[in-house]
């Protein structure tokens, strides 16, 4: 029986698609209809739920956005210049099988998304980031080119000392002797989500590089989607805000989505290891098994990272088509 790849309305399937979105292992809070349709209005492109079914049993979900301008059609995952943790495809269903036929069922769930994408969207330009997601032959077979992108991941093991224990010397120092009298580290409200991102903006600014993600895109995605799928970290001293980190959660696995940039105070604390070490502790208490630090390819920013002893993952961002369609995007963007 092959891979049949259909599609599921945003709105009225939203209860489906969330059903598989929760099944599936590949998948974060970003997948959900809630916040894919928030990245959609962002974006103003068109969502497509793409579900590969092998008979009634779903077996892959790709969300797609359609970007389209005159002649000019994109297909994105995630959505162009949205500044969202990750999507691309997942798949359910598979993990019990044997290797052979997992591979068989990845491949042609993917072949017939493909096929869906060139005939309902015809893009002149696709870009795919995908993560938690290994198998990407499909792409490489169908002529997309794919790169390598890298994470670093702390694995969320053992007892709080044996996790600190793994910390660079500094860093261990840095959140054990800061003075608890001192600060506060605690999980914000949705005032600090939009805190948290101009700290993040005006950081952008000052390297005179772009940023794309507003505050009432972070603040919706906060209380839209289900409670504790955003959390808002932040540190305060003197009951100021002085620096915060927006994590998402899923059921294994949180993400350091956005903040933990240089801080504006000038305080004798280490503010984003504290941050980061809540951060952990927490989900560690939670029972979670990974912090993902969400990127490793700066090599200024991986110095810091690298003090807490992360192991280094791939993710792939695979494209097709004429080159430069998202940097159209990004001036559309901008003039909107």
């Amino acid at each position: 029986m092959s891979i049949e790849v259909t599609t599921l309305d945003p709105w009225t399937a939203a209860d489906e698609w969330n059903r598989y979105v929760e099944r599936s292992d590949s998948t974060n809070p970003f997948f959900r209809a809630e916040a894919l349709r928030l990245q959609a209005a962002d974006t103003d492109t068109t969502l497509h739920l793409l579900v590969g079914f092998k008979g009634q049993e779903a077996v892959g979900l790709f969300p797609i956005f359609a970007y389209e301008r005159g002649p000019v059609s994109g297909a994105f995952s995630p959505a162009p210049r949205s500044w969202s943790c990750y999507l691309g495809p997942a798949t359910l269903n598979v993990d019990k099988l044997k290797q052979r036929k997992a591979d068989r069922r990845i491949r042609r769930f993917l072949e017939g998304s493909i096929e869906w994408i060139e005939r309902e969207i015809s893009p002149v330009y696709t870009k795919v980031v995908a993560a938690e997601f290994e198998d990407v032959r499909p792409f490489v077979w169908n002529d997309y080119t794919v790169e390598p992108g890298y994470t670093y991941v702390v694995d969320l093991e053992g007892s709080e000392e044996e996790l600190a224990s793994q910390f660079s010397s500094d860093a261990r120092n840095n959140v054990r002797n800061a003075d608890e009298d001192e600060y506060v580290v605690e999980e914000g409200d949705n005032a600090d989500v939009a805190r948290i991102v101009a700290q993040v903006a005006r950081r952008y600014e000052s390297q005179g590089q772009p940023f794309h993600l507003s505050p009432d895109f972070a603040q919706s995605v906060h209380t839209t989607l289900p409670d504790g799928s955003i959390r808002p970290y932040v540190c305060r001293v003197d009951g100021e805000f002085v620096g915060g980190i927006l994590v998402v959660e899923s059921d294994t696995t949180r993400y350091r989505w956005q903040g933990g940039v240089k801080p504006d105070a000038d305080v004798d604390l280490a503010i984003n290891d504290l941050l980061d070490w809540h951060v952990m502790r927490d989900g560690l208490e939670d029972g979670l098994d990974r912090y993902d630090l969400v990127g490793a390819g700066v090599p200024s920013i991986n110095r810091y990272k690298a003090k807490f002893n992360p192991r280094l993952e791939t993710n792939y961002t695979i494209t097709a088509g004429a080159f430069g369609l998202d940097l159209l995007v990004d001036r559309y963007r901008k003039l909107r």
